[in-house]
This record gives C-alpha cells, sequence and structure tokens, in this order.
C-alpha cells in the first residue's frame, strides 16, 4: 500500500482545461515545466507500519509561444526553482495505491513530464532510496495519517485490471477524514485484462466516491498524465493563508544525517519561518535555533523563508530523533501558537522478538547496528537480553510484522551480521492479584499462577477482500485462528468483503502466508487495533530431562496447548541426538504433563558374549546396565544443538 504526498506549483494565472493560461491579455501555454522551491513530498504505508519519505519538486512557468522563449526559461532555470510562489499557486497532494498497482511509475512520469529530473539522472522507481523498497515494491512509511495531514487532496490510483483492495480501502478512510479531496485515477487501461467499467462501479459502490471525474491513464505508456496533472490544478484547492497567524509546522518524517544531526522534514501550517530561528517542539518540550531551512527540489537547497503552505526541512543540531518525532508540531520559542496541531500519537510497539547473534562474538556489533537504526527510526525499542540456549541478544520492539522484516533484513543486509530471530510475540497485559496490572511480552518474565488474576491480549479487527471462490477457505483460516466473525458483504458480484475480529498473536506468524496460499494470491488484508481483551491464556513449558527450557516457554491459548505442545515435543525428538542414558521431553503447563515424547538411550549390548548358562547371569548385566543409565540421568545433562532451538523457533512461528 502507498501513499504518496506532493505539491506542485503552478506560477501565473489558472489552468483551465484547455491547459492554456490567460495573463495581462497575452495568451501563454503552459509546456516548459521548470524545478521550484516547492517539493513533492512522496511516501509510503502498508497495513503492517514504519517511515521513509522523498521530495521533489515542480514548478510550471507559463511562457508565451515566442521563439526564444526555451532560452530565457534555461537562464533563469537557478533562479526560479527558490522563487517565492503564491500560495494560491500550491498543490500539496498525496497518492494513495495498493502494492504494485502503477504508484513508482506514476510518479516517475509525473518528473519525467514536468522536467523535474534531469534526463540523465532519471531511474526506475526515483524516490525509493533502499534496495528493499525497490525490491518489495514499496516505500516504508511511519504515520500515514500525518502524511495525509500535510495534503489537501489525494490521487486515488486502483489497478483497472485487479480493482480496489484493503488497504487502498483503508487509507482512502483516513483521506476521508482528513477532508482530503480525491481524484480517481485508473492505471494500467493498457492491459489485455483491464475491466474499467467494473473497477470504476467497484469504487463507486465500495468507497461511494463519484467517478464521472475518473481519469483513465497507463503510466507505464504514458498516457493520461496530462489529464491528471489538469486535474491536480483545478480541482485539488491550494493551502489556507495563514502567514500572519502564530507559526505551526507539522512533522511528517525525520531522519539522521551524522554530520548536521536530525534533519526535519515538516509542513508549515500556519506562520512564517526564518532561518535562525529559535523553535520549540511542543510534544517532546525541547528547544533549538533553526541553523538551516530549506526545500527539496530533489536535493535540498537552503532559502532564508518558508511560508504558511509550503513543505521544507530544517537542520537544527538535534542529536536525537525521539526529540523530532513525526506528527509533533514546531512553533516559535518566543512566540508559541496557543494549541498544538491535532493527531499526534506516540509509536507504541505491538510486536517483539529475540535477536540473537549466530557468532557470541558479534554482540557488540548487533548492539552498535541497533544504536544507528534507532537513530533513524525512533518507534525501534530494544533491551539486552539473556538465555541459555542463545547466549547474549536483545529484545526488540516493532510497530508491526513489516517493521519487524525490515529491520531484520536491514540488519543482515546492511551490517553483514547472521541473526536468530526467536518467534514474534505480543505485548499481553497481565492483572495481578493484588490489582496491579503489568504489561508482557517475554514468556520467560510471565508472573506465577497463583500471582495472576487474568491476562489481557491485543485484538485486531481485519478486514479481507477476496474474490467470492475463496469466501469458504478464508472464513475457515480466521475461524482456525480464534477469530470472532463480525460482518461479510458483497460489493460487487465476484468479490466479497469479510470482517474477523482475531487475536493479534494469532496473525504474527503465518498468517498472511496462509491467506494469499489459501486464494491462490487474489486476497488482500488490512487490519487495525481494536484494544486488549481478557483471554484464557496460559504458559507453556518445555522440559527436556527435567530441566526448563525458557527459550522455549510460550504464552498460548488454553484450546492450543496440547496441539502446540505435541508439535513441540515431536520436534525436539527429531532434532535432539541420542544419549547414554533415556531423555523425557515434555511439554507442561505448571507442574502438569500435557505430551510428552522421549528419547531411547544408546545401549551396548551386554549379552553379547552370553552364548550360554543361566539366565540369572543375563539378567545380572542387565540390572547391572540399568544402574549405570540411572547414575548416568541423574547427573547427566542434555545438551541441545543450537540447530534444534533454530528449527523449533521456525516451528513456533507456525504453530502458534
Amino acid at each position: 500500500m502507498a501513499i504518496a504526498p506532493f505539491k506542485l506549483a503552478i506560477s501565473l494565472g489558472n489552468w483551465d482545461s484547455g491547459h492554456s493560461i490567460s495573463s495581462k491579455g497575452a495568451s501563454h501555454t503552459c509546456c516548459n515545466p521548470l524545478i521550484s522551491r516547492n517539493p513533492w513530498i512522496y511516501c509510503f504505508r502498508s497495513s503492517r507500519s514504519l517511515s521513509i519519505q522523498k521530495r521533489v519538486g515542480v514548478f510550471c512557468e507559463a511562457v508565451t509561444e515566442s521563439k526564444g522563449a526555451g532560452a530565457g526559461l534555461a537562464a533563469n532555470f537557478g533562479q526560479d526553482r527558490l522563487s517565492k510562489v503564491p500560495i494560491s499557486n500550491i498543490r500539496n497532494f498525496c497518492i494513495i495505491a495498493h502494492i504494485d498497482h502503477g504508484k513508482s511509475t506514476l510518479a516517475d512520469k509525473l518528473l519525467q513530464l514536468t522536467g523535474t529530473v534531469d534526463k540523465r539522472d532519471m531511474k526506475e522507481q526515483f524516490l525509493d532510496n533502499m534496495d528493499l523498497e525497490r525490491e518489495r515494491g514499496i516505500t516504508i512509511k511511519l504515520q500515514v495519517s500525518r502524511s495525509l495531514a500535510a495534503c489537501e487532496g489525494a490521487l486515488l490510483v486502483v489497478d483497472a485490471s485487479q480493482g480496489v483492495e484493503a488497504q487502498t480501502l483503508a487509507n482512502v478512510y483516513l483521506a476521508l477524514e482528513n477532508n482530503l479531496e480525491i481524484i480517481p485515477v485508473l492505471n494500467k487501461i493498457d492491459l489485455p485484462g483491464a475491466e474499467s467499467n467494473r473497477v470504476i462501479q467497484e469504487i463507486e459502490e465500495i468507497i461511494g466516491l463519484d467517478c464521472r471525474g475518473a481519469i483513465q491513464c497507463s503510466a507505464k505508456e504514458g498516457v493520461g498524465i496530462t489529464e491528471i496533472l489538469d486535474a491536480i490544478v483545478t480541482r485539488i484547492p491550494p493551502p489556507q493563508d495563514t502567514a500572519a497567524m502564530p507559526f505551526r509546522a507539522l512533522i511528517f518524517d525525520s531522519y539522521y544525517d551524522p554530520y548536521r544531526g536530525v534533519i526535519v522534514y515538516f509542513r508549515v501550517t500556519d506562520g512564517t519561518i526564518r532561518k535562525g530561528d529559535r523553535i520549540y517542539f511542543m510534544a517532546s518540550k525541547k528547544e533549538y535555533y533553526a541553523d538551516e531551512i530549506g526545500v527539496l527540489s530533489p536535493g535540498q537547497m537552503q532559502v532564508d523563508k518558508l511560508y504558511a503552505g509550503e513543505v521544507g526541512y530544517l537542520a537544527a543540531s538535534i542529536r536525537s530523533v525521539a526529540d523530532a518525532r513525526v506528527g509533533d508540531t514546531i512553533t516559535h520559542f518566543g512566540r508559541r501558537a496557543d494549541k498544538s496541531l491535532p493527531g499526534y500519537e506516540e509509536a507504541t510497539p505491538m510486536v517483539f522478538c529475540g535477536l540473537f547473534p549466530v557468532d557470541a562474538d558479534q554482540f557488540g556489533e548487533l548492539r552498535d547496528a541497533l544504536e544507528k537504526l534507532q537513530l533513524n527510526d525512533a518507534a525501534l525499542n530494544f533491551e539486552p537480553e539473556t538465555s541459555s540456549a542463545m547466549g547474549f541478544g536483545f529484545r526488540c520492539g516493532f510497530l508491526g510484522l513489516l517493521h519487524m522484516e525490515i529491520v531484520q533484513e536491514r540488519l543482515e543486509r546492511e551490517y553483514n551480521l547472521k541473526l536468530i530471530t526467536t518467534a514474534p510475540s505480543v505485548v499481553y497485559r497481565v492483572n495481578c492479584v493484588n490489582g496491579d496490572t503489568v504489561e508482557c511480552s517475554n514468556p520467560s518474565a510471565l508472573s506465577d499462577p497463583g500471582k495472576r488474576k487474568s491476562i489481557e491480549e491485543p485484538y485486531v479487527k481485519i478486514e479481507m477482500i477476496t474474490p467470492k471462490d475463496y469466501i469458504g477457505s478464508l472464513m475457515e483460516l480466521a475461524q482456525d485462528r480464534r477469530g470472532l466473525f463480525k460482518e461479510m458483504k458483497f460489493i460487487t458480484e465476484n468479490r466479497a468483503s469479510i470482517v474477523y475480529e482475531l487475536p493479534l498473536a494469532e496473525m504474527v506468524g503465518d498468517f498472511f502466508d496462509q491467506l494469499k496460499s489459501k486464494s491462490k494470491g487474489y486476497a488482500s488484508m488490512e487490519y487495525s487495533f481494536v484494544g486488549y481483551r481478557e483471554s484464557e491464556l496460559i504458559k507453556l513449558d518445555i522440559q527436556i530431562n527435567g530441566e526448563l527450557v525458557e527459550p522455549l516457554a510460550t504464552i498460548v491459548h488454553r484450546d492450543k496447548a496440547y496441539a502446540v505442545g505435541r508439535a513441540l515435543t515431536q520436534k525436539l525428538k527429531e532434532l535432539i541426538p541420542r544419549h547414554m542414558f533415556k531423555v523425557p521431553i515434555q511439554a507442561c503447563i505448571g507442574a502438569k504433563v500435557i505430551a510428552s515424547e522421549s528419547l531411547s538411550a544408546i545401549r551396548k549390548d551386554v549379552l553379547s558374549k552370553c552364548y550360554g548358562g543361566d539366565i540369572t547371569r543375563k539378567k545380572k548385566l542387565l540390572r547391572k546396565q540399568a544402574e549405570g543409565k540411572k547414575r548416568m540421568k541423574s547427573i547427566g545433562r542434555v545438551e541441545v544443538p543450537q540447530e534444534a532451538f533454530m528449527a523449533v523457533l521456525r516451528l513456533e512461528k507456525e504453530v502458534i
């Protein structure tokens, strides 16, 4: 899913349907766009959530159709990109599109058509910086709502061959809540399977948008791009002129520069900001001096002043991203605004897992790598953790599954670390008998049954959009994951929306993979947190030779405890090597054993030399061997190889 806010400035008059501009009696044609100080801001959002945004500016200069006009524009190229643009000519907008619906291709075409990026510098997915973004076809984003709040309009891009997807719906509703003007755009109309009429009907019936003005385009072929630019200018309103009010700006992104500190990207909502102003962050309550402010077109370019409606960046020698969090409000220190901009929320980790280096000598490198990632990602939390099986590592908290996957891959790729990842878990609320409520994300930290009154777990509302042929399979999947059915409706004749509420713990494993498998890749999903609910949860322990193995402990629902315990004990029996004595492997709830397997001992044939004689001689040898095995078991230790732990952790992700 993608959301990309842009800013567009048109320098003269009004751009009518014929793309002509009249000013002072002269007829002008908008033909030679130049880069300006008004940046486009391009960003991405998935259901699961994290943030990196890119910006680029567009300036459409109206010129007369006279000989030599192009040469004049080229001469003033550098000055025009920093020129002040009237607020009535600014358009802040975003792109809302599902993954692989053509968001990046459309952005590239807009950059090419407007001349924002030189041809020699142009490349595919120009606004995606990380390799992960290019490989996955996504752009990573932390808070979609803050990006939407920085815009007045949105392009709703829908694949004409696939139709509306679940994640598209969720973000369109956010855009409607922010009162954005939405322009429907049907992309990929050049494909043989394109069904424009069906998709238009879907948009009207599901979202309720009037699609009589929907634009049909092919970003790959460059069809309809001019019509999109025309609609942006004519249908999206300009920002309000509030330059006279006390300064307020909305932070929608930030990153850490090793030389200049935190670089903040913001939208000026009210007032103005000048270079050198003393500024105040209203949520973090920090104050700094704006040493550098500027715009991005597409690189950073310094300016002396930014006005209401404009988007820019600032550098103020900020040492921590936590001091300039996404959604915070910037104001002047001396003339503070009465209240901050609405919508700010602290990023709260929802998914936790343990990260351990395969090589124990890399523990220090892992710590340094996490600290560096945290400089750019204030939502990443971690603390040291020790495991008897895997040594020293860290317990890390993430916003969601995508956030977790991205951090893991960046650690392995950018810092050359080989990691062991434990099964993801969620944050449980434990209500104690003494009236206290504590949060627990690690099964080993769960209090004893006698000290806790109940356990609450987070629930999410999930919406699955699927062809009607797979409704039964997906309902069965949700039911198996303790889902509570809420509603089902047919959005078209052949597509249905299924809504369930289910525990987040049931989704952090392979739920999405199973969804795609059961629907043959045609279904999509979107989920949102709805709150905590009390559930019958228990701690499932694993004992090997009578000793608890803490790294394998899990928190599961009582109804699933036997199945999970049986699967874990059977897998451990396959993976642990045999010893000279019998090794019991047990899954326990407290002192009660609910599943058990045993490894038979490696035995020497003590009767091999007995060719005959009295049976008592054989019994004596067998009794002597049994006594030795008993002594060996009482003092012996079972060494569980690391490969066994890794295999069981992979199994936990599948069965829990």
